[in-house]
């Protein structure tokens, strides 16, 4: 059986299209056989393909457009993948170096733009995170250990303590312990009588402790309890000349008069216990005057590091450590100058760095811009100088301040 030309070059195009050593491309080899499919308007002795439709473009006739006049769907499918799936998988990045974010466009089904976050970080935020590192302990080479104070603290404490002597209207500025002696008693019962303003003031506001105090000074009484005052505080006109909070007095009075007398204190049971007990450890122990030592001090019912220090900074005039308490605690953290859990742990923090000629004023600096500034509950940064230059990290930023709010309405 004689074999037609077209099955002759037909097979020629599978055998280049499956060949395994074919050296050419599945469309360069079907585009080579294919040749062979294009009218060229002679006539052989073997059987050639059929004349073109009279109607057919003559750009059909082009060797660019052979394959159209072939209908086998298997060899379509031979060739590239449809454009629509080769772009599904490609991701063609921006040329839009200018912005600060890089775009990327991804193809498919529906095309969306990606915003890509750069890496590096911007000045600002490094500027941020250096403003508010921490202390930080630092080994030198011969095996030393070196604290670093926090950024910025100098700054920082700087604005607060001119903003805090421009307006001195804090409780513990007028009633804070260190003000709550009595001017006319001697310096033995001055220092006893800031002992007893401590052991009172532990929870309990300064307006508290100073009514409570007032009352110790003019109505401690004689050893009787009684309510009168002293003969010893009185002038002949009746006006009080003398305190009769002294350690005399303490041991003669009754537990249940001296509770009377602090009733306005909290824990004030307990506190009537422990100024009674320390009055008889000062007199048997120390001559009827206060230890002249913090660890004295401390061993002392009632009285803790805290009291301690502040007692000897305001009783005898030396700085041995830093009064820590909660306000002191709570703002030197708000501030990321540490992250402590305690006052204690705090008061070793601050005196790991903190210049020694500070330890004395830091309790009173914050104390007070805790009282009316940086309140527990209710801050108002918009009223702290500290506000919008970076410094406080706990700053609550746009509060206004409530008199320039008045003011606009």
């Amino acid at each position: 059986m004689r074999t037609s030309r077209v099955s002759k070059d037909t097979k020629r195009v599978v055998q280049a299209l499956f060949s395994p050593n074919r050296r050419q491309t599945r469309s360069q080899a079907a585009a080579n056989a294919l040749q062979r499919f294009k009218y060229s308007g002679s006539s052989g002795a073997d059987a050639t393909p059929d004349p073109l439709p009279a109607n057919t473009p003559s750009e059909l006739s082009d060797d660019s457009s052979s394959l159209s006049s072939v209908k086998t769907e298997d060899i379509e499918d031979l060739f590239e993948p449809p454009v629509k799936k080769r772009r599904r998988d490609t991701e063609t990045p921006s040329t839009n170096t200018s912005s600060d974010a890089a775009t990327r466009t991804v193809s498919g089904r529906s095309s969306r733009k990606v915003l890509v976050k750069q890496e590096t970080p911007t000045v600002a935020s490094n500027a941020s995170k250096a403003r508010r590192q921490p202390a930080r302990k630092i080994t030198r080479e011969d095996g030393t250990v070196e604290v670093q104070p926090p950024s910025n603290w100098e700054t920082i404490y700087a604005i607060v303590k001119k903003m805090r002597e421009e307006n001195l209207t804090a409780p513990v500025d007028t009633m804070g312990c260190a003000e709550l002696y009595w001017r006319a008693s001697s310096p033995r019962d001055r220092r006893f009588q800031i002992l007893i303003a401590l052991m009172l003031s532990s929870q309990t506001k300064d307006t508290v402790t100073a009514v409570a105090m007032q009352r110790l000074h003019t109505e401690l009484g004689d050893a009787t309890g009684s309510s009168e005052t002293s003969s010893k505080a009185k002038t002949e006109d009746g006006e009080v000349k003398d305190s009769t909070l002294n350690i005399e007095n303490i041991l003669a009075v009754s537990p249940e008069r001296l509770n009377e007398l602090i009733r306005t204190v909290g824990f004030h049971n307990n506190k009537t216990k422990y100024i009674k007990e320390a009055a008889v450890i000062l007199r048997d122990k120390y001559n009827s005057d206060i230890p002249s030592t913090a660890e004295e001090l401390m061993k002392l019912p009632g009285v803790g590091p805290k009291m301690a220090y502040l007692c000897m900074s305001a009783a005898w005039g030396k700085h041995e450590g830093i009064g820590v308490d909660v306000h002191v605690h709570r703002i030197t953290n708000l501030w990321g100058w540490h992250n402590t859990k305690t006052p204690e742990e705090t008061r070793m923090a601050l005196e790991s760095w903190l210049p020694r000629d500070k330890w004395h004023e830091i309790n009173k600096l914050l104390v007070g811009l805790g009282q009316t500034v940086c309140l527990p509950v209710g801050r108002r940064c918009g009223e702290c100088d500290l506000a919008g230059k970076g410094l406080c990290k706990s700053e609550i930023k746009g509060l206004v301040p409530k008199k320039k709010k008045q003011a606009t309405v």
